[in-house]
C-alpha cells in the first residue's frame, strides 16, 4: 500500500507556501522524452555533433567551454536549440501545477515544458538566466505569458512567476551551460546578485519542494542552496534512488526531508490528495 504523503506538502501547494523546483528527471515521467532529459543525455547529444577531447566527453559544462572556444559560442547555442526544438508535451506534473496557485516555480532546464503547461494564463510570467558572454550587463531576463521582453517590475504584477536560472529555449534561447557561464554567476551568486529581487521576495517563509532533481555535483547543489537562502527552515525532495554521500550531507544541511517514493507515484498521490482539497488564493 502506498504511504501517504505529509499532509504539510498538499496543504501547502493548495495555499501556495511550498515552491516547486523542477529538474530534467520531470521529463519522463509520462513515459520517454522527446528532448534531452539529463545532463548525461545532452553531453552525448552535442559531443556526438562535434568532436572534443576524451577526457571531457561526459562533462557537460567542460564539452560546452570547448565548444563556445574553438567553434564559437554561436555554434553552442545553435546545438542546444537544435537538441530541445522538439515539442515536448507538457507532463501531468507540470499541468497539475499549473492549475495551482503557486506564486513562484522553479524549472532549472532548459526545455520548455513548465511555460508551456501554464500558456493559457496571462497573469504568468518568466525569469530566465541569461550568460554573460551574450548578455555583458545582465544576469536575468523577464518575459510575459506572450513571450515578449518586459521590464523587471512588471514581475510584481504576475500570479505566478516561473523562474529558469539556467535559462531556456523559449522564448529567447539562453542558455547557462559552459564552464565560462558559470564562473560568472558563481562568482556574485553567494552575495545573491545573480538571484532576481522577485524571487527572493517569493521564497521568504516559503518551504521548496524538489522534483525530478539530483545533488550529486557542486553546481547543483550550488544552485539550489542559493536560490533556498532565506527561506524556510523545512523543504522535502523526492529521490527513491540511492544517495550518493555529499547529497545526504546536503539534505540534511539544508533541511531537506527525503521522500522515497518513485517521482511518478509521488505525483499520482499529489494529485489525488490536492484535488480533494479547497483552494487557497495567494496574497
Amino acid at each position: 500500500m502506498s504511504t501517504p504523503l505529509p499532509p504539510a506538502i498538499r496543504e501547502g501547494l493548495a495555499a501556495g507556501r511550498i515552491i516547486p523546483y523542477l529538474g530534467p528527471g520531470v521529463l519522463t515521467l509520462d513515459g520517454s522524452s522527446s528532448v534531452p532529459d539529463a545532463p548525461e543525455t545532452l553531453v552525448e547529444l552535442l559531443t556526438a555533433k562535434v568532436t572534443v577531447p576524451h577526457k571531457i566527453r561526459k562533462n557537460l559544462t567542460a564539452a560546452g567551454q570547448y565548444i563556445e572556444n574553438f567553434k564559437h559560442r554561436k555554434t553552442l547555442v545553435s546545438l542546444l536549440n537544435d537538441a530541445f526544438a522538439a515539442t515536448a508535451e507538457p507532463t501531468s506534473l507540470h499541468r497539475f501545477l499549473a492549475g495551482l496557485p503557486l506564486p513562484l516555480i522553479v524549472d532549472a532546464w532548459y526545455d520548455r515544458g513548465m511555460a508551456d503547461a501554464l500558456a493559457g494564463r496571462a497573469d504568468f510570467g518568466q525569469i530566465q538566466g541569461v550568460s554573460r558572454s551574450e548578455h555583458f550587463q545582465d544576469w536575468v531576463h523577464y518575459f510575459a505569458a506572450d513571450g515578449s521582453r518586459v521590464e523587471p517590475a512588471e514581475a510584481s504584477r504576475w500570479a505566478t512567476v516561473l523562474y529558469k536560472p539556467l535559462g531556456s529555449i523559449a522564448p529567447a534561447s539562453n542558455f547557462i551551460l559552459s564552464d565560462s557561464d558559470y564562473v560568472e554567476v558563481l562568482t556574485e551568486i553567494d552575495i545573491q546578485t545573480p538571484i532576481p529581487e522577485r524571487v527572493q521576495e517569493l521564497r521568504a517563509g516559503r518551504s521548496f519542494l524538489f522534483l525530478g532533481c539530483r545533488f550529486r555535483t557542486q553546481l547543483e547543489r550550488t544552485y539550489a542552496r542559493q536560490i533556498m537562502k532565506r527561506s524556510s527552515e523545512h523543504h522535502w525532495a523526492v529521490l527513491p534512488d540511492e544517495l550518493t554521500r555529499n547529497e545526504a550531507r546536503f539534505l540534511d544541511e539544508q533541511g531537506i526531508e527525503r521522500i522515497t517514493l518513485p517521482l511518478a507515484e509521488f505525483n499520482a498521490l499529489l494529485v489525488a490528495d490536492t484535488a480533494s482539497m479547497p483552494v487557497a488564493a495567494v496574497a
